[in-house]
């Protein structure tokens, strides 16, 4: 694991972020969009039977969802209007009836999240252009090198490689960078913020990286 650079606003704006990061090659032949293993789906229904409604309704309460409700609000975000990405699982748990599966990637990302509270991000290694970061961005950059990428407004916090922005904080990731169906080496990103204790954040990636690394 190592830490993603951040540019020198970001950097002393909010200096507790962190961009944390993982690589992985996927262990398993076939495709990580699709079909998930029996391990893993069962490891999605027990987390279902052991994530209930009491626990749904007081998460935002714990100490790490917290934390990231206090990130949300500084950057602008208001957290009940845009949910962190735990409360938003939670919603969607109770909403569906449990966790459902959604394709080995997806699953493993989700049953980090479960487990630690801490969002794991997953980029084709491939589309990456060297070391990954956090910066601002400029009014009307594209979200990807794909020539119909969404553009963005000045001033968003992204993660970006070299050249372009691959992704917006605790938001979308540009669809050429995503998993495809023949993607083998992933680049898995967590953001650390202030209240976020660093053996969350690694437990997190661990969890991805040994799952995904399984043969």
């Amino acid at each position: 694991m190592e830490f993603g650079w951040r540019a020198r606003d970001v950097e002393q704006e909010i200096p507790e972020l962190r961009l944390v990061l993982a690589r992985a090659r996927v262990g398993r032949p076939g495709s990580v969009i699709t079909g998930s293993t029996p391990g893993v789906e069962d490891r999605l229904r027990e987390l279902s039977n052991r994530f209930r409604g009491a626990r749904a309704v007081a998460i935002r309460r714990e100490p790490v969802p917290a934390a990231y409700r206090v990130f949300f609000r500084h950057i602008g975000l208001d957290p009940d209007v845009v949910r962190t990405p735990i409360e938003a699982a939670a919603l969607e748990r109770m909403l569906r009836g449990g966790f459902l599966s959604g394709g080995l990637l997806e699953d493993i990302l989700l049953i980090a999240l479960v487990d630690t509270s801490v969002p794991v991000w997953a980029l084709d290694s491939e589309t990456v252009d060297g070391p990954l970061g956090i910066r601002s961005s400029s009014e009307g950059e594209p979200l990807g090198r794909s020539p119909g990428a969404p553009l963005l407004p000045a001033g968003r916090l992204v993660v970006a490689d070299a050249s372009v922005a691959l992704a917006t904080l605790f938001g979308d990731l540009a669809p050429d960078h995503q998993a495809g169906a023949d993607t083998r080496h992933l680049t898995l990103f967590a953001i650390q913020v202030a209240g976020v204790p660093s053996l969350y954040v690694e437990e997190a990636l661990w969890t991805c990286r040994t799952a995904l690394e399984a043969p």
